[in-house]
């Protein structure tokens, strides 16, 4: 007759869970032991790399627009009107199929 507690079967178990922790236990304080490892998923670095780049990122984008900002004040900011209005064209029938 096998009784299970806790997931754990028979005493078969519970004396392989001591052996283990014994030869644990059985080890020096001078001994080596090996060093715990810290594995990040290649997805993770990326979102990392990609912060890291963003912050370039904005930084250049700030700039461009204290480019703009100053060529409208002094008045030499000169707009390429045909892209303003393909972007308008664009917006308004987006809006419409909406």
């Amino acid at each position: 007759m096998s009784i299970e507690f806790f997931g754990v079967g028979g005493l078969g178990q519970i004396g392989a869970m001591k052996k283990a922790e014994k030869s644990q236990a059985g080890k020096k304080p001078g001994e080596s032991q090996g060093k715990d490892q810290v594995q990040f998923s290649s997805v993770l670095q990326d979102v990392q790399k990609a912060q890291a780049s963003g912050g370039t990122m904005q930084t250049q984008r700030n700039e461009r627009v204290q480019e703009l900002k100053a060529q409208i004040a002094d008045g030499s900011y000169q707009p390429d009107l045909n892209k303003v209005a393909s972007s308008l064209m664009q917006f308004l029938l987006e809006d419409k199929q909406s």
